[in-house]
């Protein structure tokens, strides 16, 4: 008896490492193609102005620019446990948003003047960790943090290299082979950077410094194939 005790939890040890041994679905590299909307906000943290060296108020105003974007995916997928995996990846965006408008303002006086510019988000990149959990054996739920860059225009001269965080949710589940459609959902916060601008030339001067920065959301749905 004591025997066949032993025979019953040796098999059941053995089996259940057999169970955990087996990897999931998506264990492994895979490579992604996304598309879908993105809205980028310019936040404005503050703005200084001097005429002829004399302080003054400076308003700015930016508006949000949305528009379709798109995104490709390289990482891996590795089992930590049991339905657990954790995630590696890189993706880059090569595609240029809608430009906005920005106004800044600027009271010297009496007298008000109000400029009008064009500020664009450029191509961005994300390289990110994303713990996941398998849900059944075909679904994978998963999130995203990572470190993020991306390049903007403003003042239609000025290109900027900002740099900031990620965050990120989203679903995959497989429909055949290594193929699988997901869905997910991210927000991105690039920092902040520093301009200075002096103007006009030829008359009264004007010396204005902003710090601006810039965060977009986006949703994308897209297909992949784990290798």
């Amino acid at each position: 008896m004591n025997k066949l005790k032993f025979l019953v939890a040796a098999s059941t040890i053995v089996l259940a490492n057999a169970s955990f041994a087996q990897q999931s679905k998506f264990q492994g590299a895979f490579g992604q193609l996304g598309l879908g909307y993105e809205s980028v906000s310019q936040t404005q943290q503050s703005a200084t102005g001097a005429a002829n060296f004399t302080p003054v108020p400076v308003n700015t105003s930016s508006n949000n620019a949305n528009s379709m974007t798109g995104t490709f995916a390289l990482g891996w997928y590795q089992d930590i446990a049991k339905g657990f995996l954790l995630g590696i990846g890189a993706e880059y965006s090569p595609f240029a948003g809608s430009a906005a408008n920005k106004t800044a303002t600027v009271q010297v006086g009496p007298m008000v003047i109000s400029n009008d510019y064009r500020w664009q988000k450029q191509e961005s990149y994300n390289i990110f960790l994303s713990p996941a959990m398998t849900v059944g054996t075909d679904g994978l739920a998963y999130a995203k943090i990572g470190y993020t860059g991306v390049k903007a225009t403003d003042f239609t001269t000025r290109t900027d290299n900002l740099t900031g965080y990620s965050l990120g949710v989203g679903y995959k589940q497989f429909f055949t082979g290594g193929w699988y459609g997901f869905i997910e959902f991210n927000y991105a916060n690039y920092g902040k950077t520093t301009m200075t601008v002096t103007d006009p030339p030829g008359g009264p001067r004007f010396d204005g410094t902003a710090t601006n920065g810039l965060a977009t959301y986006n949703g994308l749905v897209g297909i992949g194939y784990r290798f």
